[in-house]
């Protein structure tokens, strides 16, 4: 994906000029360091720039937001790195945080509050949904997905710990695309995986792979494109579309990068 053209502001430097955008991007550690959550930021900064937000990004002051690290079980790092992170946001005076991972979203809308970290925190799918209904992203008619058959995979903290279940459909629906749900979805949706800071550790005994289990599930459903919301879990899907051997068949997507495809950002 070219990156060419496209305008990352840094807070740092806002600041300098006395600026304070409307937006803090949290990019998030996938999103800064692994080269598959990469193309997501920079098709979420591309529909930034298009929309013309006023956003910037904290670029080397952003830490990891230390969830990992609580999953694992490790509260004193998990609060080290939370506190870190709390002083430069409010050293800035930050209100509004918007990020690609609802790792990231979970903890620093439920869980950095109780260390003094006060923000509205939006995951952007639910960002996404805001800027098509109120005419900001203007979806192309007959684009990339029209009548293709997607299928959506709800991660656990976009999901079931944070109860955003239409947003990311009424995006896709936006796409004029044939939505076909997974036999476990919403309240009932299956983990690809990763979570509870599994992606950082082998598997545990067991006679077959959680990722493997979802990944058939969506290709159970005839879908060529499993839509995802989550760094881990395109990492954990795309996984077992690999492992079933279907990787020229079936694409996985995080929702900001099809809808560039589809308006041709």
């Amino acid at each position: 994906m070219s990156i060419q053209n496209i305008k990352v502001p840094i807070m740092a430097e806002m600041a300098a000029q006395g600026k304070q955008p409307e937006v803090l991007f949290w990019v998030g550690c996938a999103g800064s360091f692994d080269q598959r959550a990469q193309r997501v930021t920079i098709a979420f900064v591309k529909i930034l720039n298009s929309a013309g937000i006023d956003f910037a990004i904290l670029g080397k002051e952003e830490s990891c937001t230390g969830d990992p690290a609580k999953r694992a079980g490790h509260e004193f790092t998990y609060q080290m790195q939370a506190m870190k992170n709390i002083q430069t946001l409010n050293l800035y005076k930050v209100k509004k945080i918007v990020t690609t991972c609802p790792h990231c979203f979970n903890i620093l809308k439920n869980e950095y509050p109780s260390l003094g970290g006060n923000y509205e925190v939006t995951h952007h799918t639910k960002y996404l949904q805001e800027l098509i209904d109120g005419g900001l992203i203007k979806m192309k008619e007959g684009g990339a997905f029209k009548g293709k058959k997607i299928t959506y995979h709800d991660s656990c903290y976009l999901g079931r710990a944070n109860g955003i279940y239409e947003a990311p459909r009424s995006v896709l629906e936006s796409l004029d695309a044939d939505l076909v749900e997974l036999k476990r979805s919403r309240a009932k949706g299956l983990c690809c995986g990763a979570g509870g800071a599994q992606m950082f550790k082998e598997d545990e005994p067991g006679d077959r792979r959680i990722n493997t289990e979802r990944t058939d599930e969506a290709l159970a459903t005839g879908a060529t494109v499993i839509a995802a919301n989550c760094p881990f879990c395109i990492t954990m899907m795309q996984d077992g579309v690999k492992g079933a051997e279907q990787q020229d068949k079936v694409m996985v997507y995080d929702l900001s990068e099809m809808i560039v495809q589809n308006n041709g950002l």
